[in-house]
């Protein structure tokens, strides 16, 4: 089952608060991304468009743009556990 979104928070140097249906909350760090994914780049050179992130109507994929989106799977997996 592909784990559901109920509170996410964009926080200070690129790291994100997610809390999933089930009651994990993790820290995910969105830097990785930034520097494996190229359109991830635009999350630095597009001024406050990191702390203007959307979730999808199934609150399973973290979307920041047509080009920048992130799975919940991998948030849920690759975040740091609170």
């Amino acid at each position: 089952m592909i784990p559901r979104i109920a509170e996410i928070k964009p926080m200070k140097n690129y790291m994100l608060y997610v809390r999933f249906d089930d009651g994990r909350e993790v820290d995910y760090d969105v830097n990785e991304d930034i520097a494996t994914i190229p359109s991830f780049k635009g999350l630095l050179t597009e001024q406050n468009l990191f702390n203007n992130l959307r979730l999808d109507a199934s609150r399973t994929c973290v979307t920041w743009s047509e080009d920048i989106d992130l799975p919940s799977d991998s948030i849920y997996e690759y975040g740091i556990e609170r």
